[in-house]
């Protein structure tokens, strides 16, 4: 007799991991809730979250999006990015991007700077500077067009049964008048570099922690019975600003990420985490889930990673949904990710 015997067989690698088909292989054995199709599900963060927004709205779920450009025509609303997310943010790929976001949408903060401008003359907002893509004529348009945004933000804060968010990065750039943090380093989509102004940072998992304690408890004061999941991105770095390969940076950060996640998801019975990164970068799946540059995750690990999801937490989801092959998720979405501006910079 020994405290193993009983186990289930999904905590065994043999019996769970090895000895299943590669795509049949589903981490997920305690889901804490289930998700109806009618409950508002709002999205947010890094690029990897756009994959689950999309697979929710091909299955019939309620993807709640308060800011979705109405009146629009729908090549307008694509280009000018309604709907990526539920509200018009861009991507947070940042714990500290989160929290301020929801700090600033109920007065808690006043950011010191409101306005970048770019090099074509045109102005933008430094907290999601690719959102725009005409920019603006004065900064005062762009204080404008953030006001209304927030108050769709605080909408989606107060209304969503479900608030799932990937995160992204731990790397960040910020204002040292006020620590404020932005998707971009100054210079890259807007605004200069200024290194008496801007400070690199790397997230530590303190740092995390403390983000994600200050906004569970901010977004439930708000939405008391609202539920979060959180996911991992297992997307690598594009690049990385310490001085070391970008492959060690990648995985300190994505490291340091899944760390501070676990801790709300033993502490609280209302935050659940999707093992999607697991999915796509586990050893079972001898790294066919990525595309040659070894970063981009292909159609077919979105797919097994989303059909898990389904899986496991739909409620009404078909059976055609739960068993659809790797090869189904469609490609007719192209993903919003202001990461690959740096890219373009260094090719």
């Amino acid at each position: 007799m020994n405290p193993y015997d009983s186990l289930p067989p999904g905590q065994f690698w043999r019996r769970s991991v090895s000895r299943i088909s590669r795509f049949e292989f589903d981490p997920v054995l305690s889901p804490k809730f289930k998700i109806g199709q009618k409950e508002r599900i709002a999205t947010a963060g890094s690029c990897f979250a756009q994959h689950i927004a999309k697979k929710l709205r091909q299955i019939g779920f309620n993807y709640y999006v308060p800011e979705a450009g109405e009146g629009l025509s729908e090549p307008d609303r694509r280009r000018r990015n309604y709907g990526v997310f539920s509200a018009r943010f861009g991507n947070l790929y940042t714990s500290r991007q989160l929290l301020q976001l929801l700090r600033e949408a109920y007065g808690q903060r006043d950011p010191a700077e409101k306005a970048w401008l770019r090099q074509d003359g045109r102005y933008v907002d430094p907290y999601r500077p690719a959102i725009e893509p005409d920019g603006f004529a004065r900064p005062e348009d762009v204080a404008k067009a953030r006001e209304s945004h927030l108050e769709y933000v605080r909408t989606m804060f107060e209304k969503a049964d479900l608030f799932i968010f990937t995160l992204g990065l731990t790397e960040c750039w910020m204002s040292r008048r006020d620590e404020s943090v932005f998707p971009l380093a100054p210079g890259v989509a807007g605004g200069a570099f200024d290194p008496d102004l801007h400070a690199f940072a790397n997230l530590t998992v303190a740092d995390v922690e403390s983000d994600l304690e200050a906004f569970l408890d901010g977004f439930r004061s708000v939405n008391p019975a609202a539920r979060v999941l959180f996911t991992v991105s297992p997307v690598p770095l594009i690049a990385t600003y310490e001085p070391r390969n970008v492959l060690v940076s990648s995985t300190y950060s994505k490291s340091v990420l899944r760390v501070a996640v676990e801790r709300f998801w033993r502490e609280r019975d209302w935050v659940e985490y999707f093992p999607s990164y697991e999915i796509i970068t586990g050893s079972f799946n001898g790294g066919v889930y990525y595309d040659d540059d070894g970063r981009e995750v292909n159609q077919a690990g979105v797919s097994h990673a989303l059909r898990c999801f389904v899986r496991n937490y739909a409620i009404g989801n078909s059976q055609a949904a739960k068993q659809a092959p790797p090869k189904d998720y469609g490609s007719d979405w192209e993903l919003v990710c202001e990461e690959e501006a740096l890219e373009q910079i260094r090719v």
